[in-house]
């Protein structure tokens, strides 16, 4: 098989064969990789003067440029998604919880299991399994602002480009 130059491949092992580099980000000379760099450019980092950068696939999954239905368009070398994220109020959907409270005097409805929470003293006049909703009821947080993992099941693969090889036509 003959392999294109800028080509990226998976490989099964944990090195870049002689030809290729990982696909690590790493920046290379323009001066010694010209044709690899008219190829690139800076799409991928570098100062476009002295270095250029190769892909870096560390931590992430390659999509197609363009766009799909309802997508938003993606340009090559463009990077986004997180592999963890914090709700916060901002970003929560905008809900609310009813808190059903039985309101007779009584024994008590148990919580867990009815998700009514009766009344032990009196003062309350409505039936004690009616759950009905009553305002100004306050109920408590909880939660905190740890990060959440976001990230599909993986599996790590050596991906590589090629430093040399055929240079692709643009036919």
């Amino acid at each position: 098989m003959e392999t294109f130059l800028g080509q990226i491949l998976a490989f099964g092992f944990n090195f870049a064969p002689q030809g290729w580099a990982k696909c690590d980000g790493q920046l290379l000379n323009i001066s010694s990789n010209t044709a690899l760099f008219s190829l690139l450019g800076t799409q991928y980092g570098g100062d476009g003067r002295v270095t250029f950068a190769l892909p870096d696939l560390r931590g992430r999954s390659g999509v197609h440029v363009g766009n799909g239905p309802g997508l938003p368009s993606v340009v090559i070398g463009q990077k986004s998604g997180n592999t963890q994220f914090t709700i916060t109020p901002a970003t929560m959907p905008s809900h609310d919880h009813d808190v059903k409270v039985a309101v007779n005097t009584g024994a008590g409805d148990d919580p867990v299991s009815t998700g009514i929470i009766a009344s032990h003293a009196g003062g309350f006049s409505e039936d004690p399994t009616s759950g009905k909703v009553l305002g100004g009821l306050t109920q408590t947080s909880v939660g905190s602002n740890n990060p959440i993992n976001h990230r599909s099941p993986f599996l790590v693969i050596n991906y590589c480009i090629a430093l040399q090889g055929i240079y692709p036509s643009r036919s």
